[in-house]
């Protein structure tokens, strides 16, 4: 794969039509997911026809820059008047005024990056967090389609959680809610990075169950070649096992706080399929004595709902 890849809609005739009919089925927008290691964008129409889009590599350094230069060739792929553009981002962020004010993995502090935007492109402009407004995808077209009691909890390197509650999102006093990879679960259990100890995501995340199994005497093996060899290998079955059991733990808190109807999995992990729901919906039922587990189900959207999430909020600043 390239370090760029674009992807317009349609490549003959036919799809040249599918094309046009997303442009005049109403507005675009622009839209990017900006993560640690790639920024995925998107020109996308009201109706959720994706029209465009364009996937970078985010640099070491100069992430700013190359966020706008992103969102500029975006906005000259879309052939078109644009509306607006939204831009979801991984660190606490204050969503009304749009401050990044700590994003370890871009290197960014107290980052005005709404006002900076609206400066460079001179339209409407939403900046949300990353996983809300994959939430707010999730809610709005995905697995939580009508729900106003659930939770998403994306799983890959590492683990977040959006939460909402009665229709709202719940982002807390600093904007640091749904850590939910944070939570220490373990008592003095093994080291985080963060310098706490015991936390889920040490356990149940890609990276914390690939690191996991090569301590315990296994090879380097991704996450999804160890459950490849779950039954056939005990250091996988072990290792997994654990992992499930402390997300179950997790899941459990959640649920007993918030009262969830659905609870979403998202990221690479949730791919594991049988080898995670099975297990996990049993040791969570088991953990509720006196109330049934809500449903637990698989993200509808995948590894696009930050970058539609994004496209939502960039139609709301656009009303």
């Amino acid at each position: 794969m390239s370090a760029e890849t674009a992807v317009a809609v349609g490549t003959d005739a036919s799809a040249a039509g599918d094309l046009a009919a997303a442009a005049s089925a109403g507005p675009l927008a622009l839209a990017v997911d900006l993560g640690g290691t790639a920024m995925k964008g998107a020109v996308v129409a009201e109706n959720g026809v994706v029209v465009s889009e364009l996937t970078r590599p985010t640099p070491s350094s100069d992430i700013l820059g190359a966020l706008i230069d992103l969102l500029r060739d975006l906005r000259q792929r879309a052939g078109g008047p644009v509306v607006g553009a939204g831009v979801a981002t991984p660190g606490m962020l204050d969503e009304q005024r749009g401050i990044v004010h700590y994003a370890s993995n871009l290197d960014w502090r107290d980052v005005p990056l709404l006002d900076i935007l609206r400066r460079e492109l001179r339209i409407p402009v939403a900046v949300g967090h990353d996983v809300r407004a994959a939430g707010l995808a999730e809610r709005t077209l995905g697995a939580a389609r009508g729900s106003d009691d659930f939770v998403l909890v994306p799983i890959g390197t590492g683990v977040a959680a959006a939460l909402v509650t009665a229709g709202g999102t719940i982002t807390g006093a600093t904007g640091a809610a749904g850590e939910f990879g944070h939570i220490p679960v373990v008592p003095d259990g093994e080291p985080c990075t963060c310098g706490q100890r015991g936390c889920l995501e040490v356990y149940m995340s890609g990276a914390g169950v690939a690191r996991r199994y090569r301590a315990a005497g296994g090879d380097a093996l991704s996450a999804r070649q160890i459950v490849d060899r779950l039954g056939a290998d005990p250091i996988a079955d072990r290792v997994w096992g654990e992992a499930v059991h402390v997300l179950a733990q997790g899941l459990t808190i959640l649920t007993l706080l918030l009262d969830p109807r659905v609870i979403v999995l998202g990221g690479g992990v949730s791919h594991a399929g049988d080898a995670l729901f099975l297990p996990l919906e049993r040791a969570v039922s088991g953990g509720l004595a006196w109330r049934e587990r809500p449903q637990i189900v698989r993200s509808g959207l995948g590894g696009d709902a930050g970058r539609t999430g994004a496209g939502l909020l960039a139609f709301g600043a656009a009303r």
